[in-house]
């Protein structure tokens, strides 16, 4: 039998349901796994009821900031989308990343607020933090409700207007906000650290939301790195060894010179959250991180542009 070629808009089409696929895989195996902390970790509450506490947006080195607003979604949330939260299904999704990990326990749907090009509120439905809820993970927040038309009034702006908390209740980021990127371009590089080997998890997510860990020999420290949305390869399937040699870290030596490495291994993967651990077998100081075009998709089938970015100075 001979078999026609596809169509550039079929190749678009299979593409864009096996991203959607990936996405709703997590879904349901977060669902068959449930815990009870399930409900600690999503808010459909549209109203703050978070103390204040007179906290400061700045304290210690520390800046209480929101790094990106990723317009992921459109009316596209999928139907196993009803696990994050009742009513999910069919609207938009919008990760936000927050310069610091943040406290669940001071989250709410009604912290948030997005405004459109056209100056209108959009309707906040609900939030959550998985599946990034690793540890060191807790700073990427989907928010999911109606925030505009990607064509006609597009999202412009997230604003947190409730009192939510840093993890270590030192900051309140009422007040902070960040411009939206818009549903076309593919996610990129928001965020990378020295990741803590002392992180504490919560266990606040399901055993389908945990991602793998770095090996134990010949691995001196790993890099996390934080992606605008979640990201898979274009057939929906996580990235291997392929992937992890187009990642480069550049490191400084004791010295002062730098130079060009590649991780050793990629670890944090298959529980299909936005973030990498980078494993490295060198004890040089990580500087940044770069990424070329072309590679990993959203769940809205936009790939990846060429992308770097610092890497934070361990605390």
């Amino acid at each position: 039998m001979l078999h026609r070629p596809h169509t550039s808009m079929q190749t678009g089409e299979i593409r864009g349901r096996l991203a959607r696929r990936s996405f709703c895989v997590v879904l349901s195996c977060a669902a068959i796994f449930a815990a009870p902390s399930m409900a600690e970790v999503t808010s459909l509450g549209l109203e703050d009821t978070t103390e204040g506490r007179a906290l400061p947006r700045v304290a210690e080195g520390q800046s209480a900031e929101l790094l990106s607003a990723f317009f992921g979604l459109d009316n596209a949330l999928p139907f196993l989308a009803r696990l994050i939260c009742r009513g999910a299904p069919g609207k938009d999704g919008m990760p936000v990343i927050f310069s610091t990990e943040i406290d669940h326990a001071t989250m709410q749907a009604g912290d948030f607020l997005v405004r459109t090009a056209s100056g209108a509120t959009g309707q906040m439905h609900c939030v959550t933090l998985l599946p990034a809820t690793d540890a060191g993970e807790m700073r990427t927040v989907l928010l999911v409700g109606e925030f505009g038309d990607a064509d006609n009034d597009p999202p412009v702006v997230v604003e947190v207007v409730g009192h939510l908390h840093s993890i270590d209740g030192m900051l309140d980021f009422r007040g902070a906000k960040v411009e939206v990127t818009p549903l076309a371009p593919g996610p990129s590089l928001v965020m990378a650290e020295i990741a803590d080997p002392q992180a504490r998890d919560l266990g606040l997510g399901q055993r389908r939301t945990d991602g793998t860990d770095c090996p134990t020999d010949g691995i001196s420290q790993a890099v996390r790195v934080v992606w605008a949305g979640g990201v898979t390869l274009a057939d929906g399937g996580e990235p291997g060894a392929v992937e992890r040699d187009l990642y480069r870290v550049t490191v400084q030596a004791a010295d002062g010179i730098k130079r060009e490495v590649t991780p050793r291994a990629l670890a944090d993967l298959g529980d299909g959250d936005n973030n990498h651990l980078l494993c490295l077998d060198t004890p040089d100081t990580p500087v940044s991180v770069s990424f070329p075009a072309g590679v990993f998709t959203d769940p809205n089938d936009d790939l990846n542009p060429a992308t770097s970015v610092a890497v934070r100075p361990a605390r």
